[in-house]
């Protein structure tokens, strides 16, 4: 006999997962979520999203104020120094309020917090803290963890060789910290300690860092990292890793395979991807088996195989990204209390939070070129007016539009400013914009917004200022 029954039980109180459990409760539905870490949110809360922003955020400030950037505003700050401590414990208040905070709406919205790991024990039962639970709907929602990698062994407790939830507690900055994998993850962590001071090494085992973004975004932005002091070493594996004497020793050789030679490194970050967790959940008891890529497969709707069963999130097709998560959190809920749910898959921004920051949507120059027929609209941040002001130029707009229909069908920024930028791209291409919807929207002067009007009316050829 089960203790409780539920309408819906989520497993895992990640971004989809939370905001599934709120959504369902407030259709109505006797939810709860089930979730072993000590505090919700996911790792995007504890160790991903939110902790390395407010690292980022705070390692912008200190070079700012370190380096001397704003002299040439007439702001001359002598003698700024690093506390690392307290750098970390702001970061660990920033985690703490907005943990606090899912904790407060599961409350409000009357969704019950079921400590501990799921497993399943059948198709509509789990086991959670010993407890068996039932439930009409379960929602997997366990999201992912870092891809290990074979030949060097992750030990965050002793601070050399580290995963992304090590590099945001390392208790010094490393005089030399090797990257391994030119991703998101691993560019940002690697802007942080490389503004507090450390040398900074990212090695990718492809031929260029951000795989799957657009092409020229990616050229670029290399330029623009190594301008700010990173070493790439593309085309490079990582065949092994030593420890000893406090520094960590990696073997590298060239990804097309010859001869090895070893770098020597203080941390070393492993950033080479995520994997879906799927791992201890039995869904074999369920019925449930996974696919190649370790993934759940469900529908448009995402319903899997088994009536009653969906998953939504890290777990399933897509990019890994918290906002895919959420809203396809609210979509199943939704479809689940018999509303409809939609996500728009082909609308789901990517940022990568560097300085400057790198963010798209859509299609790559690429991919839109190997459909058909495109024209492409730039405009430089050079040009832009209040960019020359603020003397924040990095960068540019690029959007790309169908040639016969004018419809958008990406945009990609690089600016300081490119992850709030790129929202007006996502509402543009929701809507079905055209080019020339953007280029005839007036946007406010003087605003790093107006370069995203000038790249489109530069896909017809009438940008005014270049």
């Amino acid at each position: 006999m089960a203790d409780t029954n539920y309408d819906v039980l989520v497993i895992g109180s990640g971004p989809g997962g939370y905001v599934a459990a709120i959504r369902a409760a407030q259709l109505g539905l006797k939810t709860a979520c089930a979730e072993g870490r000590e505090t919700l949110g996911g790792t995007c809360l504890n160790v991903g999203c939110i902790p390395s922003k407010a690292m980022l955020h705070a390692s912008e400030l200190y070079e700012e104020a370190h380096s001397g950037a704003l002299k040439k505003f007439g702001i001359n700050i002598e003698g700024a120094t690093l506390d690392l401590d307290q750098m970390h414990a702001e970061k660990a208040k920033a985690v703490t309020e907005l943990t606090g905070g899912i904790a407060f709406l599961f409350k409000k919205n009357k969704v019950d917090w079921l400590k501990g790991y799921a497993t399943f024990e059948s198709a509509n039962s789990v086991k959670v803290g010993g407890q068996t639970i039932t439930a009409k709907n379960i929602i997997i929602a366990t999201g992912s963890s870092v891809t290990p990698l074979p030949g060097v062994a992750v030990d965050n407790d002793a601070k050399i060789i580290v995963d992304s939830t090590g590099a945001l507690a390392l208790p010094k900055v490393p005089d030399h910290l090797v990257v391994i994998g030119g991703g998101v993850i691993g560019l940002e962590l690697g802007s942080v300690w490389k503004r507090l001071g450390a040398r900074v090494t990212v090695v990718e085992f492809l031929d260029q860092i951000l795989p799957g973004m657009d092409e020229e975004v990616r050229t670029e932005s290399a330029k623009l990292f190594k301008k700010q002091g990173f070493d790439f070493r593309l085309g490079t594996k990582v065949t092994g890793a030593t420890v000893a004497n406090g520094k960590a020793t990696l073997t590298v050789e060239s990804s097309k395979g010859g001869a090895a030679e070893t770098i020597e490194a203080d941390a070393v970050l492993v950033a080479i991807g995520r994997r879906p967790n799927t791992e201890g959940l039995a869904l074999d008891k369920a019925g449930l088996a996974v696919n190649a890529k370790g993934q759940v497969d469900t529908d448009h709707d995402f319903r899997t195989s088994v009536p009653g069963i969906w998953a939504i999130g890290d777990v399933i097709t897509g990019p890994m990204l918290a906002h895919k998560a959420e809203d396809e959190g609210l979509a199943c809920a939704e479809n689940i209390a018999g509303q409809t749910g939609i996500v728009n898959h082909a609308v789901i921004p990517s940022v990568v939070y560097t300085m400057p920051e790198i963010a798209g949507v859509g299609l790559t120059e690429e991919a839109a070129k190997a459909l058909g027929e495109i024209k492409v609209g730039k405009f430089p941040f050079a040009a832009n007016s209040r960019a020359k002001t603020n003397r924040d130029t990095d960068g540019f707009v690029k959007i790309i539009a169908d040639a016969k229909s004018d419809r958008v069908l990406g945009v990609w920024i690089i600016s300081s400013l490119a992850g709030t930028l790129i929202a007006e791209a996502c509402i543009a291409m929701e809507f079905g914009a055209t080019s020339e919807d953007i280029a005839y929207t007036c946007h406010a002067h003087p605003t790093h917004a107006e370069a995203i009007k000038e790249a489109a009316m530069a896909v017809r050829g009438k940008a005014i200022h270049i």
